[in-house]
């Protein structure tokens, strides 16, 4: 546990030059999607793996139940704003994958609706791919159990209760539903180029351990270099005053 945490650590710090030099190209982006169940640590990876960050370079949004003004509109039209543009490292808290998962164990939308947006889902994903972002897919997996110490946790830490919502036992309710779904989902969605990692998330520690590595993996794998200085301009006879 300690040598993962220690390299943890290690994983973070170098993060700093590898999202500068994807901010000096400005040729790349990285989106990092987090779903999961409620309690299964989003929060936690942003603040913990991100930490390592500049916030400058960085977008993260975090999607809740959509507007009047979002539902009036294909369903991935307030996503498609939220991508980070080349250069800049975005991290969706739940994402797209909110309208095949809540709208499909609720009944919201048909089996139909949900296969067509399935693919859609696919072919977005390719489209960002297309045009420079990598998509990292993370699907946090913690137990029915586990839930329910975190859950227990945040009734009895007072400094915790503003995160409590009365939905969230009324979701636990349908954790078989949902584990169906997401099973269907990641099925259906993880491609050769955009495929989904199950991480396990019952240890913090871990889940950041992973989620680390894969991020600092795709970066690297970018290739990106630090760009050259503006020709015609001889620095070494440059003074300041």
């Amino acid at each position: 546990k300690e040598k993962a945490k220690a390299e943890t650590a290690t994983l973070i710090a170098g993060l700093d030059g590898l999202q500068e030099r994807l901010y000096a190209n400005a040729t790349r982006s990285l989106l990092i999607v987090l779903q999961g169940m409620d309690t299964s640590g989003k929060d936690g990876t942003i603040k913990s793996v991100m930490s390592g960050i500049n916030p400058q370079g960085c977008k993260v949004a975090a999607f809740k139940a959509p507007s009047n003004d979002e539902l009036a509109r294909d369903f991935l039209w307030r996503i498609h704003r939220e991508v980070p543009p080349k250069g800049y490292i975005g991290i969706f808290n739940r994402s797209h994958y909110e309208d095949v998962l809540i709208t499909r164990v609720h009944g919201w939308v048909s089996a139909k609706v949900a296969k067509c947006r399935l693919d859609q889902i696919k072919e977005f994903e390719e489209l960002l791919t297309e045009n420079g972002t990598t998509v990292l897919k993370f699907f946090l997996h913690i137990s029915k159990e586990e839930q329910k110490k975190r859950l227990e946790a945040r009734i009895a830490d007072p400094e915790k209760r503003w995160k409590w919502s009365s939905g969230d036992l009324e979701e636990r309710k349908l954790w078989d539903e949902y584990q169906k779904a997401f099973e269907e989902v990641l099925s259906a969605t993880s491609t050769e180029r955009t495929p989904w990692y199950v991480v396990p998330a019952n240890r913090k520690w871990y889940r950041n351990l992973i989620v680390a590595e894969r991020v600092v993996d795709a970066l690297e794998e970018m290739n990106l270099k630090t760009p050259p200085a503006p020709e015609g301009v001889d620095f070494t006879k440059l003074k300041i005053v």
